[in-house]
């Protein structure tokens, strides 16, 4: 299983990099889908959700697809993943994501095709694989209010395949908060592993190594 998991996309030439060493063949020759689930549920401007789109359809791709998780048959949404050689999951409210995955019962079909596939996460296309995504670590970290918009107050992780969890946006100028105090603030309060990664970074997962791709900055506390 290959896993990128960054904070804002494929931003600089490292994650580029490391992206193309997953493949087995050029990105001219590949096909990639482009799954924005997660951005459905948050409001006002999307311009962010086209720039990234766009960053991604400029790298020159074979194909590009679009395809929302929610809505279509299932077996026309796992069609249409498996055609891809990277299922690409961008950012926005990722409760939402985790939710929907669970919903239309695509947790297993979706682990099934990242056995040959590559699959780049996005904020909370990167967040949805920790087993500690729950109601739990969303008031450790504050973001509960995220989850009750979404009319819940529970939240069963679809995959939960590890422990530790990832905060993105560390630093970012779009998130003015997050700044080192803020991470050591939250670490502090959980009770399981974290990742905090800003904007040029990513975890990177092939197989059972996990390790960090960076041109920025970014904290784990244990």
């Amino acid at each position: 299983m290959n896993l990128l998991l960054t904070s804002a996309g494929l931003r600089n030439g490292s994650l580029l990099d490391a992206l193309q060493q997953m493949l087995d063949k050029p990105i001219a020759e590949s096909r990639i889908v482009y799954v924005p689930t997660a951005s459905m549920a948050e409001p006002g401007d999307h311009g962010w959700l086209v720039a990234d789109l766009r960053r991604v359809h400029d790298l020159g791709w074979q194909e590009l697809d679009v395809l929302e998780l929610n809505g279509l048959p299932r077996h026309i949404v796992i069609e249409r993943l498996l055609r891809a050689d990277v299922i690409y999951v961008g950012g926005g409210n990722h409760y939402h994501l985790a939710r929907s995955v669970a919903r239309n019962d695509l947790a297993g079909a979706l682990l099934d095709a990242l056995q040959s596939r590559i699959y780049v996460g996005v904020s909370a296309g990167a967040m949805i694989f920790s087993r500690n995504l729950t109601e739990r670590s969303a008031e450790v970290i504050g973001d509960i209010a995220d989850l009750h918009v979404l009319g819940a107050s529970v939240l069963e992780p679809p995959f939960g395949l590890f422990d530790w969890y990832l905060k993105p946006h560390l630093f970012s100028p779009d998130f003015p908060q997050r700044d080192l105090a803020w991470a050591e603030d939250i670490a502090a309060r959980a009770d399981f592993p974290m990742y905090f990664i800003d904007d040029q970074t990513a975890i990177r997962v092939r197989g059972d190594e996990i390790d960090v791709v960076s041109e920025g900055r970014w904290r784990f506390y244990p």
